[in-house]
């Protein structure tokens, strides 16, 4: 199972956190938003469509994020979980944690935004467009 959509980078985009990596329907962000990779998205985790929410909140699940910009790309690997809701009206949340709230997407992450490849956070600051490709397995 597999959904697509397309995001857009921002030019404060540092791309520097430890433990998380977020895509947000806001339009701006600061340079202290560091988990923050991409803005201004058309698509939050209310327009997924059930059976890819039933399968995220399989702990059996095993989740592959998928992330292309035009010159680079990379891929994260997590889990889902049974407690998480997945109904942020704004925010995806990619965690190496286990933490869950409304805004995490998968937990058990192997990448964060610090982990992303340079040149897609090179595209990214150049507000250039992302591709995510979310696949269930």
């Amino acid at each position: 199972m597999e959904y697509n959509f397309i995001l857009k980078g921002h030019p404060n985009v540092t791309s520097r956190h430890k433990s998380t990596l977020e895509f947000t329907k806001d339009v701006e962000i600061g340079l202290k938003a560091d988990c923050i990779v991409v803005v201004a998205s058309g698509v939050s985790m209310e327009n997924f469509p059930s059976e890819m929410i039933d399968a995220i909140q399989d702990e059996n699940s095993r989740i592959t994020v998928k992330l292309e910009t035009e010159n680079a790309c990379d891929e994260i690997h997590g889990f889902g979980h049974r407690d998480l809701t997945l109904d942020h009206p704004t925010d995806m949340v990619i965690r190496k944690s286990e933490f869950k709230c409304s805004r995490t997407l998968m937990i058990m992450a192997d990448k964060a935004a610090c982990d992303l490849k340079p040149e897609m956070v090179r595209d990214l600051a150049d507000s250039k467009q992302l591709k995510v490709t979310i696949a269930i397995e």
